[in-house]
């Protein structure tokens, strides 16, 4: 019993030191008592000494990290200080500046009314630069006014004589040069996006030309542009001949834009300006192109029925004059029908006449109808594109709103277009339709004249041989 006890406290014990230590667990299994104790003692001088160097270096983290806080202490004490005496020097600094400038003050309080004046003068040739023609052949003056103007505007700058003298120069060099006309190289660029160096003939400040082509400037952009529409062909070679010009003592008639750096856009927005195809084209919409098509087929169909009468006139009128029925005209096929009723009453060739006229007159007043139809129509298609036109704009408004007119631009566009168009349409209609009417009219009338002269004829005859 004793060995059975001796043996399992062995193996408890050495079951537990294998898992407390690593160290112990690389030893070799003890086979008696005496190693297992030999064991356990070394094993615990082992985990004393690793346990010294363990509080050892823990000291010494100890020790740097208490240094590392004196040395933070002691730069956020010194930073304190810094910021103290940083915030006294700013004070002063403030009391000084605000001494300074009223002193400044003091001593411009006779100026400040001529810079007022000055700095207005130079913000309205500022904007009169900016577009300027000049200032394509000469850079860099608004820039200039940029910085002059915030000079003179400074409670702490002063502008000097130099600058008022050098603003003075551009506003002389604005008023002279506005007066030439004067050839340079510049860089311009042409309606294909492309950029090139042309010779530019500058007139005045009212217009720019190179190679015959009209050109803008903007500032915005800070170069020339061929305008993307050109003037009238006219215009556009008398610029031609004034560029050709060489000795500069001719007198020649050039187009230009009157408004010049004031506004610079008003020949631009008269050739830019829509012509009638252009407008009808964009802004007439498909009841516009209807009326368009409407009116064409009345054009057509009362010229084709004028030629058509004109002929069948100069027939009659030659029935007229002939003592022989041609079967080749009205007339004569109405002459034809009393030829062949000689016996007949007065009563019976009245009406066999009038029957002869009445199966002529369809022919003579063919397509009259639709003309007068067609005349009808287009006001009231106008009409349409009117209505549709004013409620497209509505709809506009309700989901843009009314702050932009140029969205609404399109509907009465449309509205006002259309409306044109009808009338355009419908005033030539009503007028074919009166002049091949009264052709036919006159046709109808002269069968009808023969037709009673041939019947007053008859009864005259029968009167006398009743007599």
């Amino acid at each position: 019993m004793k060995k059975i006890i001796k043996f399992a406290s062995i193996s408890v014990t050495g079951f537990l030191l294998s898992v407390s230590s690593p160290a112990f667990a690389q030893q070799q299994p003890a086979s008696t008592l005496s190693e297992l104790l030999n064991n356990v003692e070394q094993d615990l001088v082992v985990q004393s000494q690793e346990y010294r160097e363990r509080e050892q270096r823990f000291q010494q983290q100890a020790n740097q990290q208490q240094q590392i806080l004196e040395e933070t202490q002691a730069r956020i004490a010194q930073e304190e200080a810094l910021n103290a005496e940083l915030n006294a020097t700013f004070d002063a600094n403030q009391l000084t500046l605000a001494e300074r400038r009223e002193a400044l003050r003091t001593a411009r309080a006779d100026l400040n009314e001529l810079l007022g004046t000055i700095q207005g003068v130079a913000g309205d040739f500022r904007g009169i630069f900016q577009d300027s023609l000049i200032s394509a052949q000469y850079d860099g003056r608004e820039e200039f006014l940029d910085s002059f103007i915030a000079r003179v505007a400074s409670d702490t700058e002063q502008v000097r004589i130099d600058e008022i003298e050098r603003f003075w120069f551009f506003m002389q060099q604005e008023m002279v040069e506005s007066g030439n006309v004067v050839t340079y190289s510049d860089l311009v660029s042409l309606p294909s996006g492309e950029q090139a160096t042309r010779s530019v003939t500058r007139i005045g400040s009212f217009n720019a030309i190179s190679e015959g082509d009209y050109l803008s400037y903007s500032g915005d952009i800070g170069h020339l542009q061929v305008l993307p529409r050109q003037p009238s062909g006219d215009v556009v070679a008398r610029a031609a001949a004034l560029e050709a010009a060489t000795d500069g003592t001719g007198v020649f008639q050039v187009g230009i834009d009157p408004t010049g750096a004031l506004g610079g856009g008003m020949m631009a927005n008269l050739i830019n300006f829509p012509t009638a195809s252009e407008q009808v084209r964009d802004n007439s919409g498909e009841i516009g192109f209807m009326i368009i098509g409407l009116g064409l087929i009345a054009v057509v169909v009362a010229l084709w029925r004028t030629f058509v009468l004109t002929i069948v006139a100069a027939r009659v009128n030659a029935q007229v004059k002939s003592d022989k029925a041609n079967k080749n005209n009205p007339l004569g096929r109405v002459l034809l029908v009393a030829e062949a009723n000689p016996h007949v009453d007065t009563e019976t060739l009245e009406l066999k006449l009038g029957e002869a006229i009445l199966q002529e007159t369809p022919a003579l007043e063919r397509f009259l109808t639709l003309i007068k139809i067609i005349s009808t129509i287009a006001p009231l298609m106008g009409l349409l594109g009117t209505v549709t036109g004013m409620i497209a704009v509505f709809q506009q408004i309700t989901v843009y709103g009314a702050g932009d007119p140029t969205i609404m631009a399109g509907g009465i566009s449309m509205a006002l277009m259309t409306t044109v168009l009808g009338i355009v349409a419908a005033i030539p209609a009503i007028l074919m339709h009166s002049w091949v009417k009264s052709k036919s009219d006159r046709i109808i009338h002269i069968m009808e004249e023969q037709a009673t002269g041939i019947i007053a004829r008859k009864a005259e005859a029968e009167s006398k041989t009743r007599a």
